[in-house]
């Protein structure tokens, strides 16, 4: 039996066993725990408001009530953020139109986890092996504002931040379920002294997926281990393990999503399977107003991923990075640098009904990305802050093929993008912003090794302008940005034909401009509402085939509310996504689907100072439209490139703190 499997069905034992240590947790230190934790977010917050851009932190306690199953539900209400699912725990994620022709994995987007990238060293990644409901809050810096993670993309960087012994301190127990046979399960404890600290967490689930061949399970641990070695140095350890299975419904015709979304596909019994470890170790150094981090990565994951073949990888991506941050009041600055190398043996079989038949494919891939980036901040007059910064990334993709031929490619990169902003704060929490900036984006293996031989590319490349306010008005919170990015080179990609399943090129001029808007109002004491809206305008230029014809995939306009009524003793939270027309399907701009509209609810009521118990019921009328696309060069009615929208659900469960 798979170890992981094994390790998820000894979990009830762990269960039963955790409320005993909790007893064992120092009662008189809790309220200073719980007060850590609230900083650890202000100081998050804090980063936010020093940005001359669009950035935003989501607390865990924002979707506490909601079966988050994949960052769509964490980040629902993060503005500029387009979440649509496919199926279950895959979803597509994209900031400003980042990787928007990839129907599958993630592309343009740098996602960490306590700060060191997930994404391999080709910058190419699966986003299912971030586990919202483990994390303490998520940090999402769009664009180039996400210059402080070495991030250099279109769309910017999206950080996972792990509780630490200090700041979850005790037991937390959480159970729920529902729809599609769904059960999930997670249990963490956090012990802390004045030396050290540790945090453990293991979550397991399980469901159908809502979809024929959509099952899916899951596993998952992560831990870190944090030593005092001085009253101004500390050391932690981070590890972390997934075990992660998923039948793949796969794509339907517009016909098929729209009157019956349970259907899938069973031919080739197509699925994704990772099993993953990653290891760190991140030093931190108290320095005068500000500190450094030093720290070195491992990552080691298994791909089995049978598709139109199957695709068998195993990778191993290690690192190290630096990153130094210093304020002196008029002037600040962060520079630092990421080192990444990775190494893939990459093959691929005859698909036989999800088996290895034949070979068909075998290569060895080495990747290395090294970025470095520095900027500073300089106030000259009180509430007037100017910004100058930069990201250069050298980048080596290289591949030596050995079946069927003897055959090797290989590519190199180098890429400096500057960053120029200001920030005005003419009262207090109220900010204005602008900023001008560049960002690129290598290719990764996907790309390069185009179902077998070796495509070179340039890079991605845009200049984006960017405008916005952010702050607090007596009720009201805001969060507006509107930008425009001149794209040169942008990665396109769509389905030819069975024999070139992936076939992409860098397109000539092209357009990416929108608003991206979150107000929360506070009517009442009792009643909250939030609301998140999206206007996207990506476009061609004066293309020799399409014109200026619209990109396909992302909607022009996508808008989500909320209003949450109650206390923390018993709250119920009607919510609403709408999307008024669906997206082009196309290059060609030939069709593209009605919208629609999606009501839900959720509700929680803290039982008693221990005890929280929680609903989540999702497409309550029960609405059959389309969610996601992967895009074609010109569609058809046979085209089976749509995902439907979640089905009609509901999700109930308890929390627990000791």
């Amino acid at each position: 039996m798979n170890p992981f499997v094994r390790a998820l069905y000894s979990a009830p034992f762990l269960f039963a066993a955790l409320p005993a240590f909790a007893q064992q947790a120092p009662v008189e230190d809790r309220d200073e725990i719980v007060v850590t934790a609230r900083q650890l977010v202000e100081q998050a917050i804090q980063k936010v408001n020093e940005t001359p851009g669009g950035a935003n932190v989501v607390a865990a306690d924002d979707y506490a009530d909601k079966a988050a199953v994949s960052l769509r539900d964490a980040l629902a209400f993060s503005p500029g953020v387009y979440l649509q699912p496919r199926f279950g725990q895959e979803v597509r994620i994209s900031i400003r139109g980042s990787g928007i022709s990839r129907g599958y994995h993630m592309r343009g987007l740098t996602l960490l986890q306590d700060g060191v990238p997930i994404n391999l060293a080709d910058d190419n990644g699966d986003f299912q092996e971030l586990d919202p409901s483990v994390l303490q809050h998520i940090e999402v810096f769009r664009g180039a504002n996400a210059l402080r993670f070495g991030a250099s993309t279109l769309g910017g960087a999206i950080n996972g931040v792990t509780p630490t012994g200090r700041s979850a301190n005790g037991v937390r127990l959480r159970i729920d379920g529902g729809s599609f046979e769904t059960v999930r399960a997670l249990a963490s404890m956090g012990y802390a002294d004045e030396r050290g600290d540790l945090f453990l967490a293991v979550a397991g689930d399980t469901s159908n997926g809502g979809r024929d061949h959509g099952e899916r399970k899951a596993f998952r641990f992560n831990g870190n281990a944090g030593i005092r070695l001085t009253d101004s140095i500390e050391t932690r350890f981070y590890a972390s393990a997934q075990s992660i299975a998923q039948d793949l419904s796969g794509a339907l015709t517009y016909a098929v999503a729209t009157t019956k979304p349970e259907t899938g596909n069973r031919v080739g019994n197509q699925q994704r399977n990772i099993d993953s470890i990653r290891v760190q170790n991140r030093t931190s150094f108290e320095l005068g107003n500000g500190g450094l981090d030093v720290g070195v990565f491992l990552n080691a994951k298994k791909l089995y991923h049978p598709i139109y073949q199957a695709v068998d990888q195993n990778s191993t991506d290690w690192g190290s990075y630096a990153r130094l941050d210093q304020d002196f009041g008029v002037l600040g600055f962060t520079a630092g640098v990421t080192a990444r190398f990775g190494d893939v043996d990459s093959k691929r079989f005859v698909n036989v009904d999800g088996n290895r038949g034949a070979p068909t494919f075998r290569a060895h891939q080495v990747a290395r990305t090294i970025d470095a980036y520095a900027e500073g901040r300089v106030k000259p007059v009180e509430g007037l802050t100017l910004i100058a910064g930069g990201i250069y990334t050298a980048g080596l993709r290289r591949q030596d093929q050995s079946y069927p031929a003897v055959v090797s490619g290989r590519e190199t990169f180098d890429q400096l993008s500057p960053k120029l902003g200001v920030l005005y704060e003419p009262a207090k929490n109220v900010q204005f912003y602008a900023n001008f900036s560049r960002s690129h984006e290598l290719p990764g293996f996907i790309e390069l090794a185009q179902v077998a031989s070796f495509v070179p590319l340039d890079a991605q490349r845009a200049w984006t302008a960017e405008i916005g306010t952010r702050g607090t008005l007596g009720p009201l919170h805001f969060d507006l940005s509107a930008y425009r990015a001149e794209l040169k080179g942008e990665l396109l990609q769509y389905t030819v034909s069975f024999s070139i399943p992936a076939s992409t090129f860098n397109a000539g001029k092209t357009r990416h401009q929108g608003v991206e808007l979150g107000l929360d109002l506070a009517l009442a004491q009792w009643a909250k509402l939030r609301q998140v809206y999206q206007w996207s305008d990506f476009r061609f230029r004066d293309d020799a085939q399409f014109g200026d014809n619209r990109l396909p995939v992302i909607p022009e306009h996508m808008f989500r509310t909320e209003l949450q009524i109650g206390s923390e003793a018993l709250r119920l939270s009607p919510n609403l996504e709408y999307v008024p027309q669906g997206a082009w399907v196309d290059y060609s701009n030939s069709f593209r689907p009605d919208g629609y509209v999606l009501l839900g609810l959720s509700a929680q009521a803290k039982l008693d100072e221990r005890f929280t118990v929680f609903a989540d019921a999702r497409n309550l009328t029960g609405n059959k439209a389309v969610g996601d696309i992967s895009a074609v060069v010109k569609y058809t009615p046979a085209s089976a490139i749509f995902y439907p929208v979640e089905r009609r659900s509901v999700f109930a469960g308890v929390r627990a703190a000791f």
